[in-house]
């Protein structure tokens, strides 16, 4: 038995990641914080890429929620309210990771503008609150509960498109195989 083929899109005009089946149709939608600055692919921008990407990487599985990472690795901690408010200014990467890797060489892939040498990710945040509204440095933040579900429910190399924004007839998005 085959499994269907999975994908995902991210509108930053809706801070709206959606879970799409092989046909298109929506199988979940989750609301998203994405970059405060805005779009753009330039190392160093704090910028959300937008364009084709893959799942390169999954990080956290069987991890309890909220879980810290640094570098990618967990550290130990657990996130709380109280931990937060120890290091407010600290940028919290928690539960799961989804590492992206750019599918457009020139735009998001290679060079100066490389999504997984920026270290973008879609993670677990300590601000779920924010989620709706761009606030992220660069990142596609999620609630906990959201990314265990997607981490869950998507393989390494499900690919992923992020849009200006999702329109009613937006056309099927090319199958996400690196360039």
């Amino acid at each position: 038995m085959n499994t269907p083929a999975l994908r995902i899109r991210i509108s930053l005009a809706r801070q709206m990641l959606e879970l799409l089946d092989d046909t298109g149709r929506p199988l979940a939608a989750y609301a998203v914080s994405t970059a405060a600055r805005g779009a753009g692919e330039q190392r160093g921008s704090y910028q959300t890429p937008r364009g084709r990407h893959l799942i390169r990487a999954k990080i956290g599985a069987g991890l309890p929620a909220n879980t810290v990472f640094v570098g990618r690795r967990p550290t130990g901690e657990i996130w709380t309210p109280e931990l937060g408010a120890q290091q407010p200014e600290r940028d919290w990467i928690l539960s799961r990771i989804l590492w992206l890797s750019g599918c457009e060489p020139g735009r998001n892939r290679l060079g100066g503008c490389d999504s997984m040498r920026r270290y973008i990710y879609i993670h677990g945040t300590a601000d779920e609150h924010l989620l709706g509204q761009p606030a992220s440095h660069g990142c596609i933040r999620m609630a906990n509960a959201d990314v265990i579900d997607l981490f869950e429910r998507v393989p390494a190399y499900t690919p992923v498109e992020i849009v200006d924004d999702l329109a009613d007839d937006a056309p099927a998005m090319p199958d996400g195989n690196v360039a």
